[in-house]
């Protein structure tokens, strides 16, 4: 039984270490959701993706209140002949409705703007009935012990918590009659939590009995800046976010493990290293990466409009949790192309694209924090209400790359060979209101 508990701590706390996974939204005006490239606009989505370029939209004051809705799954596909083991675990990711608050006001060559919202990672995730890294090396230990599937109950669950709320502030000025810049800066509030449990019970003994609440609050703060070249029908742009150091201390609530056999000085003795970093006041690193962004817009007719944009995260250059950060290829390129047309005075129509690559490598992948390279795309419209008054409409999905990792030794559990596939699904609809004042 003490093998047997080894194997469900480290598996445990690696769980709930790494709940998350890349840090960065770009998602929080719905004419981003409808469009994507709106690297070089003027419109009030400018505030986050150009602030350069609110010097050449609407004089006054304007606001957008955006709200968005996503839903997610996350699943894992484990293959482990050895041990009989060929199910899916379902993740269920979720996040309520989504608000974002954009306002700008614009006076002659300069302008100020702010925007609040959820800029990094936002939602919870659960699994009901565990996961690979806890199932697959338990069934390993408890069939060598004798115990085989049907003659105990392993009671195993892991559900967590990321939020990262930012607001930003901004100052645009017009620099001369075809080039502009803003600077910025963004105060970023990380919120999180890991709970979770491992019970291991045959009959009336409960072998292990493992017990984790952990919550995790702190904060960051990253200047921006922007420049926007604009002429006519062409507007080229290109903006900078600095890295954010997230550096933020357990708050935590319980952490106890009970082994049959053993006192908790023993269990301390033996694996105090493995639930070392979930103590009380321990630090744990989530850094947003810097952002480089270079787009244009160009203006074919009155009527219609086109962008393209691109993105680089330097991701390997932003501390995670275990170095995590190390093991990726490179960090994060994409790619986005967008196109509206303004059917009549009243309504628009609006189309969008994006490829994400995020440089994964085998080493990065973990059951409890995993991405798959996609494709997005997404499509809406907006309604011009009243001369003041805008509504905007979305809809996007995205469409991943299934990552298969193989395993020699499954889960660290010698000569067992055996396969992970990661797939996840992602769609989201918005609904947002512009006005102009």
């Amino acid at each position: 039984m003490k093998r047997i508990f080894l194997f469900v701590v480290a598996a445990s706390m690696s769980l709930l270490a790494e709940a998350g996974g890349l840090m960065t939204n770009t998602n929080y005006h719905i004419a981003f959701d409808r469009m994507f490239a709106r690297g070089a606009t003027s419109e009030i989505d400018a505030t986050y993706s150009n602030p350069a370029g609110l010097v050449w939209g609407r004089e006054g004051l304007q606001l957008s209140l955006n709200f968005q809705k996503p839903w997610q799954n996350r699943d894992i596909e484990a293959n482990v002949p050895a041990l009989g083991l060929n199910k899916t675990y379902k993740g269920e990711a979720s996040a309520p409705v989504v608000p974002v608050l954009f306002a700008v006001y614009k006076q002659d060559r300069w302008a100020v703007s702010t925007m609040i919202g959820i800029v990094g990672s936002g939602g919870f995730v659960k699994y009901d009935e565990g996961i690979p890294m806890f199932t697959a090396p338990i069934m390993a230990r408890l069939g060598a012990a004798g115990l085989q599937p049907g003659t105990y109950d392993l009671d195993a669950q892991m559900k967590g918590k990321q939020y990262i709320y930012g607001g930003q502030v901004n100052f645009s000025y017009k620099l001369t009659d075809y080039l502009s810049a803003a600077v910025g800066l963004r105060a970023n509030y990380y919120d999180g939590y890991y709970r979770g449990h491992v019970v291991a019970q045959g009959g009336p003994v409960k072998y292990v009995n493992l017990q984790l609440d952990c919550s995790q609050k702190g904060w960051g703060f990253n200047p921006l800046v922007s420049v926007n070249y604009h002429q006519d029908k062409l507007s080229l742009a290109a903006r900078y976010e600095f890295r954010t150091k997230i550096n933020v201390p357990n708050d935590t609530k319980e952490l106890s493990a009970d082994v049959v056999g053993m006192s908790p000085q023993q269990v301390q003795a033996a694996f105090g290293d493995k639930i070392a970093a979930y103590q009380d006041g321990v630090k744990t690193r989530y850094d947003m990466p810097s952002l480089l962004v270079l787009a244009a817009q160009y203006e074919f007719t009155p009527k219609l409009r086109a962008a393209a944009e691109y993105h680089f995260y330097d991701d390997k250059n932003a501390k995670m949790s275990g170095n995590r950060q190390e093991n990726l290829e490179h960090g994060t390129h994409e790619v986005l192309l967008g196109a509206e047309y303004d059917i009549n005075d009243r309504f628009t129509v609006s189309l969008g694209g994006q490829r994400t690559d995020y440089g994964l490598a085998d080493d990065y992948q973990t059951h409890t924090s995993f991405a798959c390279d996609s494709y997005s795309l997404g499509c809406g419209a907006a309604v011009n209400l009243t001369k003041n008054v805008r509504l905007n409409v979305s809809y996007f999905c995205t469409l991943y790359s299934d990552y298969k990792k193989e395993q020699a030794n499954y889960q660290g559990l010698p000569g067992v060979a055996g396969s992970d596939t990661f797939s996840r699904t992602n769609h989201v609809i918005g609904l947002g209101l512009d006005y102009k004042f």
